[in-house]
């Protein structure tokens, strides 16, 4: 924990250190990896206020491991995983290949997860699973479309999500789970929650885990904002009180952009 996002439902006050994690989805060869990479880092610095990680292809995760060795203040992240140890799955890659590249974050349950493979809510309790069972710290998303939204069935759509994916785990592993809110409408369009409606969606997600495990949990599990994050919108996202920190997608691209958001993943002196 690093003393820089209080919380906002009880009185025991207790920080979260922002995490920000570049999700670079299916873009970047390898030898374009390596130069994003080298950006970053020099980009960055000893920049540390922030958790930082990259989730690059599978492709790529060798050579981006290799780059951050020696870099102690970026970690590097995987954008999917098997929920089986081993066996005949063409085409998967496990938690153990994973960790054995030095792997540290496994994002699970993406929107596009979801939307283009038929991911669904047991199949992300399994995958977090396994990523628990590996020592991986799990980016777990939730998120609702924008009929959901409008039709205001958002907190239902979500309580659905949070309850099936979380379930039968402890309060220590919940505690190790980042989650990262999604709103399906706003990535990859251009549109992006406001600062209120993420905060009060953060706000909800929050009270969720105290009611539905303990008050110790809510305030210590880190919730990320993911939905077209920028440069330009990331200091008022990331400020409100429950927001503690962004996946980024396309934004991370962009080594000067996603440095960016990092460095303005601080709230500014109150």
């Amino acid at each position: 924990m690093s003393p820089r996002t209080p919380t906002a439902t009880g009185s025991v006050k207790i920080y979260r250190k922002k995490i920000i994690a570049g999700n670079w989805k299916m873009n970047k060869t390898t030898g374009e990896a390596k130069v994003l990479v080298e950006d970053i880092i020099r980009d960055i610095g000893k920049f540390d206020e922030a958790e930082i990680v990259l989730c690059p292809p599978f492709t790529s995760l060798e050579t981006v491991s290799t780059l951050l060795s020696p870099i102690n203040n970026i970690r590097l992240g995987a954008q999917n995983l098997n929920d089986k140890p081993s066996g005949a799955f063409t085409g998967e890659i496990s938690a153990g290949m994973l960790k054995d590249l030095y792997v540290r974050y496994v994002i699970i349950g993406h929107s596009e997860r979801r939307q283009f493979f038929g991911e669904d809510d047991a199949t992300v309790n399994r995958k977090t699973i396994a990523a628990l069972h590996a020592e991986l710290r799990p980016i777990v998303c939730i998120g609702e479309t924008l009929p959901q939204r409008e039709g205001n069935t958002w907190k239902k759509v979500l309580e659905t999500q949070l309850k099936g994916g979380l379930a039968g785990f402890t309060e220590k592993e919940l505690t190790d789970i980042i989650l990262a809110y999604e709103p399906v409408w706003a990535i990859g369009t251009g549109k992006t929650a406001t600062p209120a409606q993420a905060e009060e969606t953060h706000q909800f997600i929050r009270h969720w885990l105290a009611k539905n495990f303990s008050m110790a949990v809510s305030e210590r599990v880190r919730i990320q904002y993911g939905g077209s994050v920028k440069p330009e919108n990331a200091a008022e996202l990331l400020n409100q009180p429950n927001i503690d920190g962004a996946l980024v997608g396309g934004a991370s691209l962009d080594a000067r952009g996603f440095t960016a958001i990092v460095k303005n993943a601080c709230p500014s002196p109150r």
